[in-house]
């Protein structure tokens, strides 16, 4: 990697500015206004600050967006892609392939996975890990501290795009802090994961799950109560 002045194949935007001690690798496109943090890591042909593009159709907002931010610290690995109007806090990690879209917030500490998809108008709290291949879908809420195992699917829309009406009913999973939601679950629009709660591998989840709670099956169904020395301590 490099100092930007020296990266070979840098594309950068007018008004996009570098914190100190930022190193970049190959064929890496920056668009304008972008903030890069101090110390922050870009490996080889990463997208930062892009414009959305949406169909006809697509129930995200339009309008204009504010520059993409990237706190100190955070590593975004080879091939990610970051959009413009969204915030990525301090000491992050975005694995290859990543993306992330326009509008969404991004707390300290958080690990995005290899190839995961978090779509637009998403909060995601600080120390927050999603793995792998995940999807996290327009309009969600993961709160601190959070765990979301590989190829987790969350979902937005019961309408399935059918009607206009879809428009404002559209409405993501809340997860709350400290959840844990296991490999290959799925979840339904709108539900909400209580507070330390554990959704076991492979689950459809169609309802609200209890704080505390470990639900499992198909669809999903409460077992027992998380052990107490399961849950987070601070």
């Amino acid at each position: 990697m490099w100092p930007p002045a020296g990266a070979p194949g840098l594309v950068l935007g007018d008004g996009a500015t570098f914190g100190a001690d930022v190193l970049v690798g190959a064929n890496v496109t920056i668009h304008e206004g972008t903030v890069v943090g101090e110390g922050c890591r870009i490996s080889d042909n990463a997208v930062l600050g892009k414009q959305p593009v949406l169909s006809a159709r697509s129930t995200a907002r339009r309008g204009d967006l504010e520059p993409l931010r990237v706190g100190a610290g955070t590593r975004i690995a080879a091939g990610a892609v970051l959009s413009a109007g969204t915030t990525i806090g301090a000491d992050c990690v975005l694995g290859d392939l990543a993306t992330v879209r326009e509008r969404c917030t991004i707390g300290d500490g958080v690990v995005i996975g290899r190839g995961v998809c978090v779509e637009n108008d998403t909060t995601i709290g600080a120390h927050t890990k999603i793995q792998t291949n995940a999807y996290i879908t327009a309009y969600c809420t993961l709160e601190e501290h959070v765990f979301i195992a590989p190829c987790v699917v969350t979902t937005n829309d019961n309408l399935m795009g059918r009607t206009e009406r879809r428009h404002a009913l559209v409405r993501g999973p809340t997860i709350r802090r400290g959840a844990r939601v296991g490999g290959g679950v799925t979840l339904l629009p709108g539900i909400e994961i209580g507070a330390e709660a554990f959704v076991g591998a492979g689950a459809v989840v169609t309802r609200d799950v209890p704080a505390g709670k470990v639900v499992v099956g198909v669809p999903a169904r409460v077992l027992r109560d998380v052990p107490a020395d399961e849950l987070l301590t601070d």
